[in-house]
């Protein structure tokens, strides 16, 4: 990482060479600071040393060798370098995935490479880099300013200011040397830092320096990720295994104590204790979590759509509003120009272009491409550039240089430019574009013309169409008034676009629809070109609420109107924040699209934040919970169908791990009340272990949406993990394995069968039972009759390799003897498996019933 040791030239360049970036790159390495998030694999192997399931299985393989038990304890801490590996192989690959995302949200950068611009991201700049800059963008490193207009950028990353700070273009009489002197935080500097943003203006921009020899790296800034707060589900789970913890280590400090009083050897009464509190302990839970949160950040991502927050996944699933924008999301953002009005009448545009331009048609096509960005990333303003190079001799910027810009604002929804001659001859021409009312409000018109264009922007939009005002003036040169309106503008006519809809969207709405889901357009258009594509759409087309009608109606009256609206049309983006606040005081989770500065707020303020990240702003991007990568608006059903389906899943992993620990902790605690021999030991606990961990944590994650997922209404969002119902059915599914394993167990030991093969039985049927709970769980109403038809290849996986591992163990002597297990006959061993099996038939009857009560 490094700084770039040319000499500074200001002119303009094609930008680096692929072969400059790859040699700058691997003498200076990636833009980038080190970060203190990241987890290295002996930090990994660390933390999983310290859980207190490894440290317990270490005291049991040691108290084995203070026994004299040397095979047993070296199995069991055989088993401990097993599941040792299991755990960090599962947290590394739970790392990857979120360091990949993490990777994929870090802010973007627009280069000028061999020629042509690029959008990469920021850690992939090199010194030397032509850097594009805009509103809304943060900055990926330290630049100088080749050329700006009325740029401004927040720099209170670097300096704790709030107030931003105006740039300037740098003159050919700077030095490298003096530029790199100075300090962020003053008004008129020739440079920008990492780190800023971007807040007024754009910019061509020259890195300077990378990494650690920016400012940023300088006085040992970290972009550190923020600290996520922990979600709902997150508490509940703490909460969970706390409670959990301590009634399992009372329970067996209390049954050690039992065993050391009635047998007198504290040996075995602390490996008994040892063994009921492994079975007690729910260490499965918080495993269960992460990975089902990674694992689906990773799933959502395939559907192009970034997890920039894990804690919004359990969100998803309760959405109950989606507020969408209209262009790019429910519609293709695919802008052609299809017709152009002045005042002496309209023409329809055809195959992109006009055969005869007459000079008033052609004075709104020059004003109309004036008022737009040189580069142009608005699909409208690409169109008009295209339409104006096939129709016009020339383009009006030729011999012209961009001198002032007024952005749009809130006050008047247009943008205006001004353009002076190379030469700085002549007076200025000013083009303004926008909102047609807006426009028409800087014009003098008579009353007769303002009707004319309202009855051409009314039949425009009416046919969905997207329309823009265009307006015209001149003036004598600088100072530029504050505001556009002190302009003298003459009306130029409208332009009007058509954006076909994504033909996706409206099955998308119809399966929100039976989700329960609510879908609310939210544009800056006409209220008839938003009815004409929610008509299309399949959306509602009233109630629509306006934007002037939420400014000019009082604030209970808006919130009545919002709460119940489908459309909201010439919405600012100032306005969705309110729209947010007002459903969400009514009770909805919202879920809200957005992609520019302004939008920010709104996204931060709702439940679930959409950026869009093929158009949107960095600010929007570092503002959502998820950024959509294609704009799509089915993506975002996909991204709610799929936390639907996590959600579901997580709470079958859990009811299944709550209900195999029944018996688990059973079969270890009764023998110690009844004076049985001990059936379950360290190692037999561990053994489970193998199965339940990737059981709960890979079967059910890999587990199908069920076919009702999307006719479902949303969840609750404070609906418990463990609901009543969830707990009732978990604890009553483990009770009846458990009766039937202590059932058999008990008659065996009153029947004297020896201590040995009662172990070996009990334990095969508590095997087969466990995956019985398995196969139970993967649908908390369904039985296994219907579920079984659904294909999960991980679940037959575990299923077949316990059932294997367990064949092996009874089969092969030394390993036998090792488990405290005798010999049992081929009939022996199906009998106690078809026992155990024989759970799910009492598991799916009481589905059954609590189905019929319900």
């Amino acid at each position: 990482m490094g700084r770039a040791t040319t000499s500074f030239d200001p002119s303009p360049e094609r930008g680096l060479s692929s072969h400059e970036v790859a040699a700058r790159r691997s003498r200076h390495g990636a833009n980038e600071l080190p970060s203190r998030k990241q987890r290295t694999l002996l930090a990994i192997i660390g933390g999983v040393a310290r859980e207190p399931m490894f440290l317990m299985l270490v005291a049991a393989g040691a108290l084995y060798l203070a026994l004299g038990d040397h095979g047993e304890a070296l199995m069991l801490l055989g088993f401990v370098g097993v599941v040792m590996g299991i755990t960090i192989v599962q947290e590394r690959k739970t790392e990857r995935v979120l360091d990949a995302l993490r990777d994929l949200s870090s802010p973007r950068a627009r280069v000028v490479r061999d020629g042509e611009v690029r959008l990469i991201a920021g850690r992939e700049v090199v010194a030397g880099d032509l850097l594009l800059l805009e509103e809304g963008d943060r900055v990926a490193a330290d630049a100088v300013v080749l050329a700006a207009n009325d740029l401004s950028a927040d720099e209170s990353l670097l300096t704790g200011e709030s107030q931003p700070v105006t740039k300037r273009a740098v003159e050919a009489s700077e030095s490298t040397a003096a530029l790199e002197a100075l300090q962020p935080g003053g008004d008129g500097l020739p440079i920008v830092y990492a780190g800023s943003m971007i807040v007024q203006g754009g910019a061509t921009v020259r890195i300077l320096a990378t990494g650690l020899d920016t400012a940023m790296g300088r006085i040992g800034r970290a972009l550190a990720t923020i600290e996520e707060p922990e979600g709902p589900l997150q508490q509940q789970t703490g909460r969970l295994v706390r409670r959990l913890a301590v009634i399992g280590i009372t329970v067996s400090i209390m049954a050690a104590a039992l065993y050391l009083l009635t047998r007198g050897d504290p040996l075995h009464a602390f490996l008994a204790g040892l063994a009921l509190a492994m079975s007690v302990l729910p260490e499965e839970f918080p495993v269960i979590l992460t990975v089902f949160m990674a694992v689906g950040a990773w799933r959502i991502s395939r559907r192009r759509v970034l997890t920039r927050r894990l804690s919004v996944i359990e969100t998803l699933g309760a959405a109950t509003v989606l507020c969408v924008d209209k262009t790019g999301t429910l519609t293709e953002n695919r802008m052609t120009l299809v017709r152009i009005a002045t005042l002496d009448g309209e023409t329809a545009v055809t195959g992109g272009t006009l055969d005869r331009v007459s000079p008033s048609q052609r004075a709104l096509i020059e004003g109309a491409l004036l008022a737009s960005e040189l580069r142009p990333f608005d699909p409208m303003e690409k169109s008009l550039r295209i339409f104006a190079a096939a129709t016009l001799p020339a383009l009006p910027t030729e011999g012209r240089v961009l001198a002032h810009e007024y952005p749009l604002q809130a006050s008047l929804m247009a943008m205006t430019h001004v353009w002076q001659q190379e030469n700085a001859q002549g007076p200025a021409v000013i083009a303004v574009k926008g909102a047609p009312e807006a426009v028409v409000q800087l014009c003098a018109l008579g009353e007769a013309e303002r009707e004319t264009i309202a009855r051409q922007a009314q039949d425009m939009a009416s046919d969905g169409l997207r329309v823009l005002g265009v307006a015209r003036a001149e003036h004598a040169g600088p100072p530029w008034p504050q505001h556009p309106r002190q302009f003298e503008f003459a009306w130029l006519g409208l332009v009007a676009f058509a954006d076909p809809l994504r033909p996706n969207v409206p099955a998308a709405i119809a399966e929100c629809r039976a989700a329960g889901i609510r879908v609310v357009m939210i544009t800056g258009d006409y209220a008839a070109t938003a009815r004409a594509i929610a008509r299309e759409a399949g959306l509602p087309t009233e109630p629509l609420i306006t934007g002037s009608e939420m400014a000019a109606l009082g604030e209970t009256v808006v919130r009545d109107r919002a709460r119940r609206a489908s459309i909201f049309a010439r919405i600012t983006p100032e306005q969705k924040l309110a729209i947010v606040n007002v459903l969400e005081s009514g009770g909805d989770i919202v879920a809200m699209t957005g992609d520019g500065v302004n939008d920010a707020p709104a996204l931060r303020a709702a439940h679930i934040g959409i950026a869009m990240g093929g158009r949107g702003t960095d600010v929007a991007r570092e503002a959502a919970a998820l950024v959509l990568l294609n704009d799509d608006f089915e993506s975002i059903v996909a991204a709610v169908r799929l936390g639907r389906r996590i959600y579901m899943n997580l709470r079958k992993a859990m009811s299944y791990t709550l209900a195999v620990h029944v018996p688990i902790a059973g079969m270890a605690l009764l023998p110690l009340l009844f004076g049985w021999p001990l059936a379950l030991m360290p190692v037999h606990i561990v053994f489970l272990e193998l199965i339940i961990d990737p059981a709960c944590s890979i079967v059910f994650e890999a587990e199908p949406e069920s076919r009702d997922t999307m006719r479902r209404r949303p969840r609750r969002a404070d609906e418990p993990l463990f609901s009543g119902y969830t707990l009732g059915l978990s604890l009553a599914q483990g009770v009846i394995v458990l009766a039937v394993v202590a059932g058999l167990y008990a008659y065996w030991n009153v029947a004297e069968v020896e201590a040995s093969a009662a172990r070996t039985m009990a334990f095969t049927v508590l095997i087969a039972g466990n995956l019985g709970l398995i196969f139970a769980n993967r649908s908390l109403s369904e039985t296994i009759a219907t579920t079984i038809r659904v294909s999960n290849a991980s679940l037959w996986w575990v299923a077949l390799g316990a059932l294997a591992a367990l064949g092996v163990i009874l089969a092969w002597g030394p390993l036998r003897e090792l488990f405290g297990f005798a010999p049992l006959s081929s009939v022996a061993t199906g009998l106690c498996l078809i026992a155990g099996a024989s759970t799910v038939v009492w598991l799916d009857g009481l589905k059954w019933l609590i189905a019929r009560r319900r």
